[in-house]
């Protein structure tokens, strides 16, 4: 898709601002009520998804100019999917894809920041986005044994993701799921060292082509291995591999899997059996990319018949939100006993994004920091000791706001709890 296969979309655009706030009839208090972390953060409607839809079309019409301003806009923003969900809530039409159109066609025109530039080299020449570091995208394993499937055939595989990999506090949950897994007999394979990024957060920040490179490339690998499932542990390459592989063409029969999904069908099917008390009140956050932009990609083909009311022939189907992956996660703390879950105000497709998305950790980090902040605060007003998550992504950007705040709340990986009450 090109933006200007969007400008109906953009055109149609009311500027209601919708896509600032929680629909009415899901908020449920006073506050919180918002639900994109880039207008309220920067308080001036360009940055709100429907005055980045204004944008999209004056790029179209040439009637802006890539100013520092503009690129200023364009790249503060998460691409969490907040403004989308929340339009969708009453309209039929897309806002995330023409922001990341509009990103795309920055980076095609060679308007970029010199800092995203820098991950997506690294990912050119090293097969990751964590440039300088020393750390092998298998350092995390520290032993742990398990098939390589780069080098034999393996049915079920594991994708740490770059997160987990060059981030040695997310060691342990890598590990932890690989362990669960073996102790419930699943034949899982790796890649270690060979582990290259799935290309989706570059799709985030505007690099449409290196991440259809790296989904290329990773296909291939996949089908010579003879991979029928795929797990992984983050949720942007949940995202990657199940979504945007799928938008791509090249996702094939690939069955991709969050950790917290396969698990939880393994607690169901009576392999793993939480069993050790784990005394904790907990409050979970639904991570952007696993849910509300986890749902399954909806392929169409067809035509908009042209008129004041928008209509498609034949009919066409809009992802809301609606069926990314919420209730394993949530099962799963559920089957832990000791585990009291208490639920945040803003959860599901309508969740708060947590700061690490688009681009924005690195070129903005005040920016992420304020998003963490609001997201800690709203668990803390739960009155839970600690907030859970599916997502080292997550998991790193609520443990820096806890330290920076200087909050008594503890940060943990789903897998974590689980881990502790099985072994």
């Amino acid at each position: 898709m090109a933006l200007e296969q969007y400008q109906s979309d953009m055109e149609t655009c009311c500027r209601c601002s919708a896509c600032k706030f929680i629909p009415l009839e899901k908020v449920k208090g006073y506050e919180p009520v918002s639900i994109c972390p880039s207008i309220t953060y920067n308080d001036f409607h360009a940055y709100s998804g429907s005055g980045r839809m204004g944008i999209g079309v004056a790029i179209l019409e040439n009637r802006l100019e890539y100013t520092d301003k503009l690129l200023d806009v364009v790249y503060n923003c998460m691409t969490c999917g907040g403004c989308d969900i929340s339009c969708k809530y009453a309209m039929d039409m897309e806002v995330l894809k023409p922001i990341l159109e509009t990103r795309i066609r920055c980076v095609e025109n060679g308007h970029t920041l010199p800092v995203l530039d820098r991950l997506v080299a690294s990912l050119r020449t090293r097969g990751h986005m964590v440039p300088g570091t020393k750390i092998k995208s298998g350092d995390w394993l520290e032993g742990k044994e398990a098939k390589d499937y780069t080098s034999q055939q393996c049915e079920v595989i594991f994708h740490a993701g770059c997160r987990t990999c060059f981030n040695k506090d997310m060691w342990k949950v890598a590990r932890n799921t690989i362990d669960l897994l073996q102790q419930a007999g699943v034949d899982i394979g790796i890649a270690g060292d060979n582990e290259s990024c799935c290309g989706g957060r570059a799709y985030q920040m505007g690099y449409k082509e290196d991440a259809v490179n790296q989904a290329e490339k990773n296909m291939a690998i996949y089908r010579k291995a003879g991979v029928k499932t795929l797990v992984t542990g983050c949720a942007d390459c949940y995202h990657a591999f199940k979504v945007l592989y799928d938008e791509f063409g090249l996702k094939g029969n690939l069955e991709v899997l969050h950790s917290t999904e396969y698990l939880a069908r393994l607690i169901h099917e009576g392999k793993l059996k939480p069993a050790k008390i784990v005394k904790l009140t907990v409050t979970y956050h639904d991570p952007c990319h696993l849910g509300r932009l986890g749902e399954p990609y909806i392929h169409w083909e067809g035509t908009q018949i042209p008129g004041h009311i928008r209509i498609f022939d034949p009919p066409k189907e809009f992802r809301r939100g609606t069926y990314g992956i919420y209730e394993p996660p949530r099962e799963i703390l559920r089957s832990i006993p000791g585990v009291n879950l208490v639920e945040m105000q803003r959860i599901k497709e309508y969740a708060w994004c947590c700061g690490a998305g688009g681009g924005v950790t690195e070129s903005n980090p005040e920016f992420a920091a304020f998003a963490a902040g609001e997201r800690i605060s709203e668990a803390e007003n739960t009155g839970a000791e600690a907030i859970a998550t599916a997502c080292p992504g997550c998991e790193t950007s609520f443990g820096k706001s806890i330290k920076e705040n200087d909050s008594s709340l503890k940060v943990y990986d789903v897998i974590e709890l689980l881990y502790a009450a099985v072994t």
